[in-house]
This record gives C-alpha cells, sequence and structure tokens, in this order.
C-alpha cells in the first residue's frame, strides 16, 4: 500500500518548499529569514534554493501551485501573511489537489489499484466510494465464508444456483451491487464459490434484490434459495415474514408489486411456473444477515 499522506510528503512538500524558498529569496530576504519563515533549516533552504532536492514537475506547473507560491511569498515577505496563515493556505490547497485532482492521479499511479474507483473522491473521506465499496466488497466475503462454512447449506442451492449480493446505500443499477461472479454452487455435497465478489456481475439476484427496494425494502442484501411448500412453512417456523410474488410476471415488477404490499418482508418468494423453478430470495441488511437467516433453515 502506498498512502496519498506519501505522496504529499514525497512529492508536494519538496516541490512546494523549493518553489516558495526560490521565490522568498528572490524577494530579497536572506536564508535564516527564509528558514525561520518556512519552519526549516538553512541547509534545507540552500538545498531548496540550489535545486538539490528533487521536485515533481506537474506538481511546479500547476497553476494553482504557482499562483499560491506567488501570493504567499509577497504576503510572508511583506508581513501581511503569517506562517500559519501561510500554512493554512496550504493544507487547503492539498486537500483541494487530494480531491479527484492532481494529487489524486499522482496517488493512482503510486498505487495503481485505486485507479479501479472512477469519480472525484477523497481517498481519506470517511464517505468516500472507494471506502464504501471496499466495505461492501469485505461484507459479502464474509457472508460467503460463512456460507461455506454452514454444513448443508449446499441442500438449499436451486439447480440454477445461487447468489449472495449486496448493495451499496445509494444504488441505482446492478454495477452498484456486489455479487459472486458467475453463480454458487453445489459440487459434491459442498457449496463451491467460484471467485471473488465483484460489482456488476450478478444480473437476477441484483435486479431483484434492486426491485425490492424500490417497493419500499430496506434491505441491501439478498440470497437466492431452493423454495417449495415446505420451505415456505419453515419461513414463518424461524419467525421471518415472506411475500408471494407472480412468477410468470416480470420478476422486478412483481418483487415491487409484492414489497409495497409488505414492506417489512424478510423473504420474498414464488412457486414456480411453466418452465420457472420456484425460489426465495432472502432479504437481509447486510451479507452477512443474509447468510445467518438461510443458516436458520439448513
Amino acid at each position: 500500500m502506498r498512502f496519498i499522506e506519501e505522496v504529499v510528503v514525497d512529492e508536494f512538500l519538496p516541490t512546494f518548499r523549493a518553489l516558495l524558498a526560490a521565490d522568498l529569496r528572490d524577494r530579497g530576504l536572506t536564508q535564516s529569514e527564509v528558514a525561520d519563515l518556512l519552519g526549516i533549516s538553512q541547509s534545507a533552504v540552500s538545498k531548496y534554493v540550489h535545486g538539490e532536492v528533487a521536485t515533481n514537475d506537474r506538481l511546479a506547473s500547476d497553476d494553482r501551485v504557482a499562483e499560491l507560491v506567488a501570493r504567499l511569498g509577497e504576503g510572508l515577505s511583506a508581513g501581511d501573511v503569517t506562517p500559519v496563515q501561510a500554512l493554512v493556505e496550504t493544507e487547503v490547497l492539498i486537500r483541494q489537489l487530494e480531491r479527484g485532482d492532481l494529487l489524486a492521479r499522482l496517488h493512482e499511479e503510486a498505487f495503481p489499484p485505486l485507479s479501479e474507483y472512477d469519480g472525484d473522491f477523497a481517498v481519506h473521506d470517511a464517505d468516500s466510494p472507494v471506502r464504501t465499496a471496499e466495505r461492501v466488497l469485505a461484507s459479502v466475503r464474509r457472508g460467503l465464508s460463512r456460507l461455506e462454512n454452514t454444513s448443508g447449506f449446499a441442500g438449499l442451492i436451486p439447480a440454477v444456483g445461487s447468489n449472495l449480493v449486496e448493495a451499496l446505500p445509494d444504488a441505482d443499477g446492478i454495477d452498484d451491487v456486489a455479487a459472486v461472479p458467475g453463480r454458487i454452487l453445489d459440487v459434491k455435497g459442498r457449496a463451491t464459490v467460484p471467485g471473488e465478489p465483484e460489482f456488476g456481475v450478478s444480473e437476477h439476484v441484483a435486479s431483484l434484490l434492486l426491485a425490492a427496494r424500490a417497493g419500499g425494502s430496506d434491505a441491501r442484501a439478498a440470497l437466492n434459495v431452493w423454495c417449495d411448500e415446505s420451505m415456505v412453512e419453515a419461513f414463518t417456523d424461524v419467525g421471518l415474514t415472506a411475500v408471494e410474488f407472480d412468477a410468470e410476471a416480470s420478476v422486478t415488477t412483481a418483487v415491487r408489486t409484492a414489497i409495497e404490499e409488505q414492506p417489512d418482508a424478510d423473504v420474498v418468494y414464488q412457486t414456480g411456473g411453466f418452465g420457472i423453478e420456484p425460489a426465495a430470495y432472502l432479504l437481509a441488511a447486510d451479507a452477512v444477515a443474509a447468510v445467518e437467516t438461510a443458516r436458520q433453515l439448513v
């Protein structure tokens, strides 16, 4: 891992200090005065001014960096700007450059896995989409781990296979839903997961979850299992609220309608139709909770 703070320390700070030290020297300040203003040693000032410190050309040529250097250089040399104000102004620029801007791009180059995430974000933001997405993926991984270690779950897997999905908080399409690529299958009596969870790899179960959410469900996760009359009875026996939807109708429309009538449902199910295998979909707050529900039915 490489943190964005390392990029700031290794790339931004040497470049910014070199530019600002040179600007202040050009305005007639001594090395000692520059050192006092920047809070660094005179030898460091000398290295910055004489180009003995490696700098980043992309940062040095950025108009916003150049403008701030000139403004702070003028203010510090005239006494109109204090070192504290200079620090605050610089921190503001750093935060700006970190949010989907030049420092963010340098960070992606230093740590390529970040390039998988689109959009302007600050990686250290508590509400960062990267953090949210990684938490959803981690939740699905935990759920899959429990599922693989649940004796008897393979018996709940329908012929078409199962999938465990979890949506981002503001999901509006299947690309916002993490799931198993392919399906979870019963291989010799053991639930077998074919790969690591990803976003956008489940069409059926993800679409059903989104339809349930559109109908008013608070669920962010779903797991599909085999269903028959005995399973419907089992839902009631373990205290789950189940609602049936029309297997012959459009799944998304039918599920949405069913949830609108029973928004607190824990399970939506259909008992089959022509060429349609009966199935139930366990709805839960997250992937782990969906698996815990399934464990009650084993």
